[in-house]
């Protein structure tokens, strides 16, 4: 890790310092997470082919777009990378529930049903952040 890193991240003496810490990034992250998760509800819903699910090529475009950002950080890439490939392995396979699913219910690229919004909790996401939040 590197010095701006270090600068960073609070100093802890103790672990519950430290879950303390971590907690507070996870609730960050969670909401974000839902917001990216979201996104692959929509990708399900404009991509017409279910070979498109799986994209290899954006795939590693997020790799290497995730890993030059946790250098820039002062991240192990090494970690973002493998936090990042188990992520969209996940969304994947979401959409590909999502894709059959919106299908299923005879849904079209013109928009989603109530059904579809259902499936989000009801909530409609209209801010995205600088995290990027784009489908695979």
């Amino acid at each position: 890790m590197n010095p701006k890193t270090i600068q960073a991240v609070q100093h802890c003496t103790t672990m519950p310092e430290v879950r303390r810490c971590v907690d507070a990034l996870d609730d960050v992250l969670v909401p974000l997470l839902v917001q990216r998760a979201s996104y692959m509800t929509q990708a399900a819903r404009i991509k017409q082919d279910v070979n498109l699910v799986r994209d290899e090529a954006r795939i590693q475009a997020i790799v290497d777009r995730v890993r030059a950002h946790a250098v820039a950080e002062g991240g192990e890439p090494a970690v973002i990378e493998a936090i990042y490939r188990s992520m969209m392995e996940v969304c994947i396979a979401y959409e590909h529930r999502e894709f059959a699913r919106l299908r299923e219910g005879g849904l079209s690229a013109a928009g989603p049903s109530q059904g579809a919004n259902a499936s989000l909790g009801g909530s409609v996401v209209h801010n995205v952040t600088s995290v990027e939040a784009a489908s695979l």
